[in-house]
C-alpha cells in the first residue's frame, strides 16, 4: 500500500477510496485481516474466504505473525536497540491523536533497534508486539524520536519539505 491511501473507507464522502475498496472492485471476496494507517506505506494481508479469515486473524491474535517496519526517526537514540512498553489511549480532546496513558491505557509493546545513523537521524528496525492505533508513533516521539514527516506526533521537528510519513511496514 502506498503512503496516502486508506485501507478502509473513512467517514464522509472524500474518505471512500481505499485499498479495500479497490480489491473489492476487482476481487468481491476480499475479506480485511489488518490495517495500516493512511500515511504508512507497505504490506497488507487479506483473504479471499471466510476460511483463510478466521484462520489468519487468529494466527494474529496469538501473536504467530510477526510485524516489521522500518522507520527514519529524528536524532540518535543513545542505545542501539530498546523497547517501549507504554500503555496507549485514545485522546478525546485533540483527535485523531493517542497518548500514553500508564493509569487508564491499554498494554502497548514496541521492540527497537538502530539499523543506520545519518545526518541527523536514525534509520530504525520497529517490532509491535501489540498492535494499538499509532502505537509506533507515539512510542517513538515518548522517547524523544520521533518519525520523520510525521505531522501528528512530530510538528515541532517536521519541516516543509518532507513529503511522507518515513514508516513502512
Amino acid at each position: 500500500k502506498p503512503a496516502g491511501l486508506l485501507t478502509v473507507p473513512g467517514k464522509g464522502p472524500d474518505k471512500q477510496d481505499s485499498l479495500q475498496t479497490r480489491l473489492l472492485a476487482a476481487f468481491p471476496d476480499t475479506r480485511l485481516i489488518h490495517r495500516l494507517d493512511r500515511d504508512t506505506s507497505g504490506l497488507l494481508v487479506f483473504a479471499r474466504s471466510a476460511e483463510v479469515q478466521r484462520k489468519l486473524n487468529k494466527q494474529f491474535a496469538h501473536r504467530e505473525v510477526s510485524k516489521q517496519y522500518v522507520a527514519l526517526v529524528y536524532g540518535y537514540p543513545a542505545e542501539m536497540q530498546g523497547e517501549v512498553n507504554a500503555p496507549l489511549r485514545y485522546d478525546p480532546e485533540h483527535p485523531p491523536l493517542h497518548i500514553v496513558d500508564p493509569v487508564a491505557g491499554q498494554p502497548a509493546l514496541t521492540r527497537w533497534r538502530v539499523l543506520e545513523r545519518l545526518s541527523g537521524r536514525t534509520r530504525v528496525l520497529l517490532e509491535p508486539v501489540t498492535g494499538r492505533s499509532h502505537q509506533l508513533r507515539v512510542h517513538m516521539q515518548a522517547i524523544g524520536h520521533p518519525i520523520v514527516g510525521d505531522t501528528l506526533y512530530a510538528r515541532e521537528f517536521h519541516a516543509e519539505n518532507e513529503s511522507r510519513l518515513c514508516l513502512h511496514a
